[in-house]
């Protein structure tokens, strides 16, 4: 018996409303958290975005794939069960209610309607009988009629098909219900949690990849991307599962033979497609089709997307500039391949270049930092330390040519991300080439403006910076400053004060850049005097440069430089760039000169046996909202009784402002009929 009356009790919890209406703002919650979070991306995405104490917490409850997750799956499945016995449990009485006509209604219940009247009759009963019944069957109501003792009570009803509105709106959300779940991989969660699949890392080639970790082709329920170059074919789709990857054979093999890229003028890409060949595994059929963006393709079952496009594999060509001081290692050709990695030993560096992707076209904001009008000199120096080209709030899109991102990898196997840009870029009226580095992949890029010469090289660069930051080099700049600077009737211990000086300065600035010459000035200069000596030390550092490049240009067999306006702003740039690369944290720094573009297109592919079920449910809670909102139910009744007179009554299922107005017309129309007037 207690048994009985729990089974009952869980009956009656299911079938309820509120347990249904409690389950579906849960998923409303969790549709709205899978919205937030982007989805089933890499995990180190998201630990650099949550970081090291949320993270954990977030991958326990799910929210990296929160419609595939256990907890959803078994919500969707509650929501079933509870709807389908709402269903059931409202299934007989609604039935009932609507095959009924309540033709056994008392005189005092019709009485108790909010629309209820009472009018005389001069009509005998059986003909006001027939004259009911026939305007009755004029408005679209059906009719049953009742004799009883105290009169005739004729029952109406029109619209009762109302209620079949819940039994589609509730059947639709079953339905989108298990759509649903047929999607959720509720076979690959079983077999993963009993141990038969393994996720894996994906740097391995595709012949690697154990069986553990490969789903057939005859798996009915996936989502993957498909990667393939021009001029190559893939047979296999890449599922990201939690932090790693699954391998899914497709029943057919797709061949790119050409990707199509078309840019806005902005540099934003327009519109970009794929011309594919398809052959189908089993019979060898092949189709050719064009995919774009929001022009899918399905074959043998399995839907194809234009998802989005990458680099296929171009062969850069580089142009390597050693940047250690005192290094005899001047510039080295390189060619490198996106995707791989290429070891510089043979070039005297102990660091591996990882190449990670190729931009033949792009838009970058290129904003620069604008020195305040009453900045100080100390705070000037300070200001470009670790400087880059970028403003954090100003805003400057433009197209900077082709650019390339990669890594360099020491020994110890630490690494830091480059980006470099073919083509200089134009800034306040001074040409740059621009590259940028970051120590993580969630920091921004900090951007060194290298800046050109006349010729538009940055040969001029390379030699005045090579030249300032070799020590056995400072005695001979800091002469010739010296003699520049000063007169031929200073004093020698003036100039050897002077000597002295700019030895020191370029000392410091070899050693730290900006930085190291600002914590001098700070621990030895009275606070004061610091801003005057900031300025001192500035003028130096440009004489001392503009030494170094006639130095430079002596040893390379140059005519000598004749002073102009546009040579002060490139000592400047000269040695803003300097104390950058500095910091730069490389030693080379990679110019790109050439490359043989190779493009790739990434296909997703997904097999959705729920799709179908849930467009079924979609239609159906289409048609049952619309049924319960626009089929009205009425029911009039009409009590002609034997003492002359009549009462009618009007029910309806919604209170609504027409349902007065129906009430009047009826009332108005039954008793002229049931009192004409007399010839």
């Amino acid at each position: 018996m207690r048994h009985r009356s729990t089974l009952r009790a869980v009956y009656e919890l299911l079938s309820s409303m509120r347990f249904a209406i409690s389950l579906l703002t849960l998923l409303g919650v969790a549709s709205i958290i899978g919205t937030v979070v982007k989805q089933n991306e890499p995990y180190n995405n998201y630990l650099n975005q949550f970081g090291p104490f949320w993270f954990p917490v977030f991958e326990k409850l799910g929210l990296y794939s929160v419609y595939n997750s256990f907890w959803f799956l078994t919500i969707l499945g509650f929501l079933v069960l509870s709807t389908s016995a709402c269903i059931v449990r409202q299934a007989r009485p609604m039935l009932r209610d609507m095959r009924g006509f309540r033709e056994h209604a008392r005189e005092t219940s019709l009485a108790s309607f909010a629309h209820n009247a009472r009018f005389g009759l001069s009509l005998p009963s059986t003909q006001a009988q027939e004259t009911v019944q026939a305007y009755l069957a004029a408005e679209g109501f059906s009719t049953r009629v009742n004799v009883r003792e105290d009169g005739i009570l004729l029952a109406a009803k029109q619209g009762s098909w109302t209620r079949i509105g819940y039994f589609l709106a509730h059947g639709a959300i079953v339905l989108i219900c298990v759509g649903g779940l047929l999607d959720g991989n509720l076979p690959l969660k079983t077999q993963m949690a009993l141990g038969g699949k393994q996720v894996t890392t994906g740097n391995q080639l595709i012949f690697q990849i154990p069986d553990s970790s490969r789903l057939g082709a005859d798996n009915w329920s996936f989502r993957g991307n498909v990667f393939i170059p021009e001029g190559k074919s893939a047979n296999t789709a890449v599922l990201n599962v939690q932090d790693g990857i699954l391998l899914q054979d497709l029943p057919f093999t797709v061949s790119l033979r050409k990707f199509h890229l078309e840019h806005y003028e902005s540099g934003m890409p327009k519109r970009f497609a794929s011309d594919i060949i398809i052959t189908e595994n089993a019979t060898g059929k092949s189709v050719e089709k064009t995919i774009e963006v929001n022009k899918p393709f399905e074959f043998a079952g399995v839907m194809m997307y234009q998802a989005s496009f990458e680099d296929g594999g171009s062969r850069l060509r580089l142009l390597g500039h050693d940047l250690r001081p005192g290094s005899t290692l001047r510039s080295f050709p390189a060619e490198a391949v996106v995707g791989e990695a290429l070891p510089l030993k043979p070039s005297g560096l102990d660091y591996t270049l990882e190449l990670g992707s190729f931009r033949a076209f792009n838009i970058e904001n290129m904003a620069v930092d604008k020195p305040d009008a009453d900045t100080g000199n100390l705070a000037r120096l300070e200001k470009h330390l670790g400087s880059g080209a970028r403003s954090p709030g100003a805003k400057d899109m433009q197209n900077v040519g082709p650019s390339i991102q990669f890594k360099l990898r020491d020994s110890a196997g630490q690494a830091r991300e480059y980006q470099n840009f073919m083509q200089p870029l134009l800034q306040e009226g001074a040409w740059y080439l621009l590259t940028g580095m970051r120590d993580s992949p969630s920091a921004p890029f900090r951007f060194m403006r290298i800046p050109l010469d006349d010729d538009g090289r940055l040969d001029s660069w390379f030699a005045i910076r090579r030249v300032m930051l070799d020590g056995t080099r400072h005695a001979e700049i800091a002469r010739r400053f010296a003699a520049t600077a000063l007169g031929d009737d200073t004093g020698a211990e003036v100039r050897d004060r002077m000597r002295e000086t700019t030895a020191r300065t370029l000392e410091l600035f070899a050693r730290g850049g900006f930085e190291s010459l600002g914590k001098f000035i700070e621990s030895t200069i009275p606070e004061a005097e610091r801003d005057k000596a900031a300025d001192v030390f500035i003028k130096i550092l440009e004489g001392s440069a503009w030494e170094a490049w006639k130095m430079a240009r002596a040893e390379a067999g140059l005519p000598a430089m004749v002073p102009a306006a546009q040579h002060s702003r490139m000592l400047r740039d000269t040695l803003n760039a300097t104390n950058d690369s500095l910091h730069y944290g490389a030693p080379v720094y990679f110019q790109p000169v050439g490359f043989d573009e190779v493009r790739a297109t990434v296909l997703q592919v997904t097999r959705s046996p729920g799709k179908p079920v849930v467009y079924l449910g979609s239609l159906l809670l289409v048609l049952g909202v619309f049924a319960m909102l626009y089929i009205r139910e009425r029911r009039l009744f009409v009590l002609i009784k034997d003492t002359g007179d009549a009462l009618v009554a009007l029910g309806s299922n919604r209170k609504s402002m027409d349902v007065d107005e129906s009430f009047r017309r009826h009332r108005d129309a039954l008793a002229a009929l049931l009192n004409p007037p007399r010839p």
